[in-house]
Order: structure tokens, then sequence, then C-alpha cells
């Protein structure tokens, strides 16, 4: 079944999504392969460097390891560098304003960081055109119009980390000599058409920002990384996006898209995130895990928040959200999972991943959680697979997708994981054989028993608005309430939704 979306390519109004063909696509899995191949990418450009973030931190190193080539390690040194030796190509960098709160924890970057570049070089523009609470959460990387990264990842001093997610603390190193948790992150990188889509939706959000209309580059050589394979060849991408204050009405195009996958498993539905709280969610799920014959659903997540604030307010909502699903499962096919390294130590999920099937990979900036189907702005990029023979290529490409991953948090061969579950189709049951090990690297999330407050702040989403109507006024929101709440299809808020 293919998700049935606008094919509209203008980047305002109600409609904004696209769905366009990728010459190649290819998953990168962990920041030390995207920093790798976007700095390489990069090197590539013969016009221009467009860069959409959430945060930015030109202390970033970019490789750790490696022969010396002659450019920069450090990011903000590497784009001044590039800017520099060919005056042609044209730096721009995109990056919300930061909240004053968020900033400080991050060493006051990205406001900072404009004294690392000579404006006549690299331009770097703090979007704040945003209401306060809310954020431009998407992340875009954009090389001569031609080659474009999204997902979840931001280049940031803490974000840098290999898929083995090594215990020693030596590489993931702060420049304040200090280290932070191991991280998990996942890019989707498209050349063509589908490029082009999203650099539209790049030069629109500048245009946005700035006032100045950015000319598309003119088509040139390749900028695909050779460190890179092409994991598919000419598919069929959508994009979608989540922006309240677009023209035209706003954008919550990413919720839709969220309804139609999950609506449309038929044996599996993996979802990977950094958050799990979205009340839209919940109802989707409950609703497939009413049917006797639904899919097995399988969430992976952090164990705990990654700062203060999301402890209080995400980790109670997540909570309660688990527990009422579980209630809900009345067929026993709701697993949630926590990634560990080999010590068991909790890696940090900043991924946002779903897996529908082996017909859908969804990758992108956009969580689990209200704000990101309704509040802040997001970008999501999806590669479906065709029924039939047509399809078959892109199938195979899926599923290794999702063997990559799991083998990569289980240390296991994607090569064994596939024939595992060509035998056993049952990925809930692949995952319990595996945590029961002396060293799991995955672990069944445990809920906090709620008390008082995180009850209170779980029920009203504190934190954690659906628009920008409720965002101060969390009475406005409806509040969370039981499974059988949930599982009742003729709630408004989910009537509204679907």
């Amino acid at each position: 079944m293919d998700i049935a979306l606008p094919t509209s390519l203008v980047w305002s109004g109600a409609e904004a999504s696209a769905t366009v063909r990728a010459s190649r696509a290819a998953t990168i899995i962990d920041n030390a392969a995207y920093f790798a191949a976007a700095r390489e990418a990069m090197l590539a450009a013969r016009h221009s460097v467009l860069l959409l973030g959430w945060g930015f931190d030109p202390r970033t190193v970019l490789i750790r390891e490696g022969a010396d080539d002659g450019w920069p390690r450090q990011l903000g040194a590497f784009l001044d560098a590039l800017a520099q030796r060919r005056p042609e190509v044209a730096v721009r960098l995109l990056i919300w304003d930061m909240a004053w709160p968020i900033a400080a924890a991050n060493s006051f970057f990205p406001q900072r960081a404009r004294r690392w570049f000579d404006e006549r070089r690299v331009r770097l523009v703090l979007d704040g055109s945003v209401p306060a609470g809310a954020s431009h959460h998407q992340k875009l990387l954009i090389v001569d119009g031609s080659l474009a990264f999204c997902g979840g990842g931001d280049f940031m001093a803490n974000r840098w980390d290999t898929a083995a997610h090594a215990d020693g603390k030596v590489r993931r190193r702060l420049p304040s000599g200090g280290h932070y948790r191991p991280r998990h992150e996942v890019m989707l990188m498209v050349e063509g058409a589908a490029a082009e889509a999203l650099d539209r939706l790049a030069r629109e959000r500048w245009r946005r920002a700035t006032g100045e209309i950015l000319q598309p580059a003119p088509e040139g050589s390749s900028c695909w990384p050779s460190s890179v394979r092409a994991e598919a060849v000419d598919a069929r991408i959508t994009v979608a996006r989540t922006d309240p204050y677009a023209p035209g009405g706003g954008v919550r195009v990413i919720e839709r898209a969220y309804a139609a996958a999950i609506e449309s498993a038929r044996r599996l539905l993996y979802l990977e995130n950094q958050y799990f709280t979205a009340q839209a969610v919940g109802e989707m799920l409950a609703r497939r895990l009413a049917e006797p014959a639904g899919p097995q659903i399988v969430v992976l997540t952090s164990c705990r928040g990654g700062g203060g604030t999301d402890k209080l307010t995400m980790d109670p909502a997540r909570d309660a959200l688990i527990a009422r699903l579980r209630q809900a499962d009345r067929y026993g096919r709701f697993h949630v999972y926590a990634p560990l390294t080999s010590r068991g130590v909790a890696v940090d999920v900043h991924s946002k991943v779903m897996i529908v099937d082996d017909r859908i990979l969804s990758v992108g900036s956009a969580n689990l959680n209200n704000r990101s189907f309704g509040y802040d702005t997001e970008c999501d990029v999806a590669i479906h697979a065709p029924d039939g023979p047509r399809g078959q290529p892109v199938r195979r490409m899926i599923a290794a997708a999702r063997d990559r991953l799991l083998g990569h948090f289980l240390g296991a061969s994607p090569r064994a994981l596939d024939e595992t579950l060509a035998s056993d189709a049952d990925l809930a049951a692949l995952l319990a054989s595996l945590d029961r090990g002396e060293n799991p690297r995955v672990a069944p999330m445990r809920e906090v028993a709620p008390g008082p407050l995180r009850s209170w702040i779980a029920r009203w989403h504190l934190g954690d608005p659906m628009s920008p109507g409720d965002a101060w006024r969390p009475w406005r929101r409806p509040a969370s309430g039981g499974p059988a709440v949930l599982a009742d299809p003729q709630r408004r808020h989910h009537r509204q939704m679907v």
C-alpha cells in the first residue's frame, strides 16, 4: 500500500510536501560516518553549501583519524578554509536562534559561533522567526543543490560517535576536556530530484529568515562521497514537513504521514526515537494493538532524558504512554527497549527513524512528541517500495537498513539478523532472546512509578505543546487518559488528526 501525499513543491501553504525520485540514496548510521561523509561532500562543492540546523558549534571535530589531507578537521576552521580557498562556493548557515537556557547548556553556542567566521566568506544567520518556546528543528545539509543530508544530526561538539558506541571515553571528548555519553544518530543522504526538493525547502527557509532569494545551483558534477555506498537507485522519496508558521495556515504533513504509515503496517512497525510522548502516535498504536492480527510494534528509545528539562517533562509523559500502551496490548505485540553499550552504559538515542515492514523507511528531524507534529519546524524524508516485483530492490534496501540498525545495537552482523528474521519474523522475540545474555545490548524499558508531580506533568504534557494555540495554555490540550481513552477511535483529537 502506497502512502498518498500531496505532490506540491510549493513550500508555503497547507499542502507543502513532495513526492520525487532520488537517483541514489543511502542511510548513514551515527555521526562519525555522517561528519566524514559531509566533509567529503563539501570538499567536492563547486557552487554552494547550505546548512539548516537546530544547533551549531564550530568547534565540532569532523574526523578524528586518518591521514592529513591539508584541510582542517574542526568544522569552523574547515568551512572558513573552504570559503577562502574556493571563493566561488557560497557557504550559508541558517541556525535556530537558540533560547538562552538551552544555549547556556551548550556553552552559549550557536550565538558565539559568529566570531569564528569572516562574514565576507561564511554567512551565519540565527533564525528567531518562531514564537518563544518553539524551535526551528529541521536539520538539512545541501551541497550544490544536488546532494542532501536529512535526519536528526546537528554539528555540535557532543554529537560525534561511532557505530560501535565503545565504552572508552577518550574519543567522546568535549572541547572543555569533559566527556559525554554514547550517542546514536541516523541520516538519509539523497541525490537527484529528491535533493533538489530539499534544496528548494532550505532556500525558502533562507528567504523567510533573511529576505534574500537564492538562485538554484547550476547543474554540475556529483558531490556524492566515495566513502558511502548507494543503497538504492531511482527510489521514490516523499518529503514532509511540520511548519505551523508557514504562510497559508501552517503545515502538519509529518503527522499525517505517520498516521498513514502506522495504519498501513502489516507485520512490523519499528520506531527509533529520542522521545516517545506524542498523544496522536499513542492513539494510532493503541488502535493497531487492539487488532487480533495487527503488526508487531518495537520501539527503541533512550532510557532517560538527556538533560534536566527532558527528565522533568518528557520522561514522565513517555513512561505514562508506555504504561497505557502496555495495558492496551492485549495480544502481547508491544515492546520498548533502550540500547546499552557492552558494559551496560545507556546509549542516548537521538535518531528519528520509522520502518514499516520492508516497504517504508522514514528518517528525519521529527521526534515522536507533540511539538514535532504541530509546534516546531521539522523535515522528514521517506523511501517507499512499490508493491510487486518492481519494488523488490527497494524492499531489500529497507530490510538491509533495518538489519544494519539492529546489528549495530546488538553486536550482530546484518547477514545473521537477516537470516534469523527470514526464518522467524518476530523481531520482538529476537530482541528478547538477545537481551538475556551476560552483557545485554538492549534492555526492556522500565517505567518509573508515577508520583503526583510526574502524573500531573504527564497528564497535561507540560513542555510538549501540540500547537501554537496551546503553547502557554496547557489546559487547552486534551488531557492524557488511560488505555480505554487511547483506544477509542472516536476521540475528537484522533478524528481531526486522521
